[in-house]
């Protein structure tokens, strides 16, 4: 779409008449920052901006991605673990086996030869083929309600042996995948659904099928401008998807041990990219305000232990986290108070939501289940959002990023999200400013998420409320799960909450339900 100039001289930069935080003091490195004032004086955008920096630094040096499996997530571990030991942290390594499947490539060979940017569907076989091209039950222009490859008879008559066209909508990936290789596919393309003129439905889509070794046969992604150009008669084309590789990963964990050691106060956010970009806003920003958090509570003695983790392999399907929590003793997930998750924190054109613990303005999807004491975790978040006057919104409780793992043994969470591939409306641009009828990350997932595609104002937002909420509950968990502890010093001192704008929720403002918070494995998961 060409956006990638657009967001660096428009949407990253900080709007008009905002004025960020003052740069940290130097005395900020040497002092016990355990008050919210202390402390928030000290975290700022511009120390975060400088983690970002360093991972941009690493993906320039390391084919442009920080993916896991690959030397740029290698060389991130490396930064964050450097980072941690020099603030004073105790730092260990927790190792998890990962599948790595490398870069794919689809090639249109007649009747036009063309090849396009694409990437493998997780749970896709591997393969090299070549073949004619078969559209099933394709739907082009805009308006369309594609349920392409939804139904088995959507194959009648598909000619074993041809690669299968397919297009989004209807019905989760897996079942479009699984009805192709049953009906004698030997390769699938499933491409954008191009029902509407937004990015997120005109541009690459690469997805998963929900789970690893889907499908026997190579499955890709295209955008839907290239899916039409596939649909031609005559078209023939190359698939390839490597043979996967055992390559173990690693997720960085940092503790500073509190007064009460059986109450833990977890914080995380992932640190690989995707393969196409080097991940800044997905999710360097999360990874960076983390970091942050870290080198101003150095010298912090906490009365109940903080745990900081830096998740490998989240955008293969949220391994890191979910291996690390299945090797947790039930005693140990008992020590967990909450967790809290930051995915996507810094989005160029953003706007500000909370994890609806409430479900006020989103039903968490079936099978998702909410732990007693989430809602306070939202509820706590919202009362910064207004103690410092920004507007905010709900974002679905979903389970899509590393928190479902823990969710699903029950501890609490919560957590924030600045948007990613779906669209803003124009009333949330009189809202929170940015561009209407654009996403709110257009490099989402794409070669230009780079160190131009985070929003300073979002960075120094929500740094600032990842820092005041570890805090918090490093003090006292009370409010979350019972356990009694102490007052901050100085108190919170934060308001009621405002309440949410209502800009999005079931289907306000004509938004995707799958969409809205689902950024890295609902919405591509589904239709």
């Amino acid at each position: 779409m060409g956006v990638a100039t657009a967001v660096v001289a428009g949407l990253a930069l900080v709007p008009t008449g905002t004025a960020l935080a003052a740069p940290a003091p130097a005395a900020c490195e040497m002092r016990n920052n355990n008050t919210v004032d202390r402390l928030l004086e000290c975290v700022s955008a511009e120390g975060a901006l400088e983690h970002l920096e360093a991972f941009q630094a690493i993906a320039d040096a390391n084919g442009d991605t920080r993916a896991a499996g690959t030397s740029g997530y290698e060389a991130s571990v490396d930064y964050v673990v450097d980072t941690l030991e020099a603030a004073g942290w105790s730092v260990s390594i927790d190792e998890f086996d990962f599948t790595y499947v490398g870069p794919s490539t689809l090639t249109q060979l007649t009747p036009v030869h063309a090849q396009y940017p694409t990437g493998p569907y997780t749970g896709s076989g591997p393969g090299d083929v070549t073949a004619a091209v078969t559209p099933v039950d394709l739907q082009l222009g805009l308006g369309n309600t594609s349920t392409s490859g939804c139904q088995a008879t959507d194959f009648t008559g598909f000619p074993a042996g041809d690669i299968a066209l397919i297009q989004r909508g209807g019905c989760n990936f897996s079942i479009k995948a699984l009805n192709a290789e049953a009906a004698g596919a030997v390769g699938v393309v499933i491409f954008n659904q191009g029902d509407a003129d937004t990015a997120d439905r005109q541009d690459l889509i690469v997805g998963t099928l929900g789970g690893s070794n889907v499908v026997g046969i190579p499955v890709v992604g295209a955008s839907y401008p290239q899916g039409v150009a596939l649909a031609e008669p005559g078209s023939t084309a190359n698939v390839f998807v490597p043979e996967p590789e055992s390559r173990p990963q690693k997720n960085v964990i940092a503790e500073k041990t509190g007064v009460n050691d059986d109450n833990v106060v977890m914080a995380g956010a992932h640190l690989d990219s995707v393969q196409a970009g080097p991940g800044i806003n997905d999710n360097g920003s999360g990874s960076a305000a983390l970091l942050e958090l870290a080198q101003s509570i150095s010298k912090l003695e906490p009365q109940n232990t903080i745990r900081l983790a830096w998740w490998g392999a989240e955008e293969a399907g949220l391994i890191g986290s979910e291996e690390y929590v299945a090797e947790l003793s039930q005693d140990e997930r008992d020590r967990i108070a909450l967790y809290l998750n930051f995915d996507m924190v810094a989005s160029p054109n953003y706007i500000f939501m909370v994890y609806d613990g409430d479900e006020s303005g989103w039903t968490a999807p079936t099978g998702v289940p909410i732990p007693d004491g989430s809602i306070q975790i939202e509820d706590l978040f919202e009362r910064y959002y207004t103690s410092v006057g920004e507007p905010y919104d709900d974002a679905q409780f979903s389970g899509r990023s590393d928190y479902d793992a823990f969710i699903r043994v029950g501890i609490p969470a919560g957590g924030l999200f600045t948007g990613a591939e779906v669209v803003k409306t124009e009333e949330q641009q009189l809202i929170w400013g940015g561009v209407a009828d654009e996403s709110y990350d257009q490099c989402y997932h794409r070669a230009c998420d780079t160190i131009g595609n985070a929003n300073l104002h979002a960075l120094d937002v929500n740094a600032d409320a990842v820092a005041l909420a570890v805090l918090a509950y490093s003090y006292s968990t009370e409010s979350v799960n019972g356990v009694p502890g102490v007052n901050v010093p100085g108190g919170l001192n934060l308001p009621e909450a405002a309440g949410p704008e209502g800009t999005i929720g079931g289907n306000a403002g004509g938004l995707d339900p799958d969409l809205v918070h689902d950024h890295d494995h609902g919405p591509l998961a589904a239709e």
